[in-house]
């Protein structure tokens, strides 16, 4: 609220005050949002019928992956996987970016270690997806001058950036975005060896890297292959595991 106005504000008497409630929108009651109705719909009809599953959440996680991908909100993890509470340790952040691991204390860095470290999840997976805002502000040059912690954040990748500018000669620019979309995901995958609790797991052999691309408008995600260096379809990529978990 703008200084001038807290000045005129009444300062004593209910109904003076209740009227200028009324009158000024900043102080007018807000209905109740979406969000907010669903938690009450969770509650009243979701959470009778899962009870158990969440009883047993209650007393401990064991879930099968670190999945790191975008803030976006078009980005529903459980819809996309279809995984059930409990299934997928979550991390989110512009550009579903892993710093290289350093002494600094971040975020990134504490989860990993604890999903690695404590959690002893077998597998991580960096998704990226289409249309990513991030990735867009990554290469239009200035497009990230107004939010300078952006614009620092995807330094990280930066690398990707520059790959495509040496690699997309003769590409259109939605073949260039592809390019740099894929090449963001194993970027950060490459950061993620750099993590003491990944590299010792992946020494081991206790731990699996998994690098997906969204299709938001498709449906469709692709995994990197490291063989073949180049992402494929994830029924291709995964072909024989799927056909051990039908039988």
């Amino acid at each position: 609220m703008p200084f001038q106005n807290r000045k005129s504000m009444p300062r004593a008497g209910c109904g003076r005050a209740t009227s200028y409630i009324v009158q000024h929108n900043e102080y007018k009651e807000l209905s109740m949002p979406h969000f907010a109705a669903g938690v009450v719909r969770f509650q009243k009809e979701v959470f009778p019928k899962m009870q158990a599953l969440f009883q047993k959440l209650s007393l401990g996680q064991s879930p099968e992956a670190l999945f790191i991908t975008c803030s976006d909100s078009r980005i529903q993890t459980e819809v996309l996987t279809q995984t059930d509470p409990g299934e997928l340790f979550i991390c989110r952040n512009a550009g579903n970016i892993v710093p290289p691991y350093t002494n600094h204390v971040g975020a990134m860095t504490a989860s990993i270690e604890f999903a690695i470290g404590a959690l002893k999840v077998p597998h991580i997976v960096v998704c990226g997806h289409t249309e990513c805002g991030a990735m867009k502000g990554a290469v239009q040059e200035g497009a990230l001058d107004s939010l300078p912690h952006m614009k620092e954040w995807l330094s990280y990748s930066k690398a990707a950036v520059d790959i495509v500018a040496a690699l997309g000669d003769g590409k259109t620019d939605a073949e260039k975005m592809m390019m740099l979309l894929e090449q963001n995901v194993v970027l950060q995958l490459q950061h993620l060896k750099t993590h003491p609790t990944v590299a010792t797991s992946l020494a081991l052999g206790e731990l699996q890297l998994h690098g997906w691309v969204y299709d938001i408008a498709t449906g469709e995600v692709h995994a990197y292959d490291e063989e073949q260096d180049t992402f494929i379809a994830v029924s291709e990529r995964y072909a024989e595991s799927i056909e051990r978990l039908s039988t």
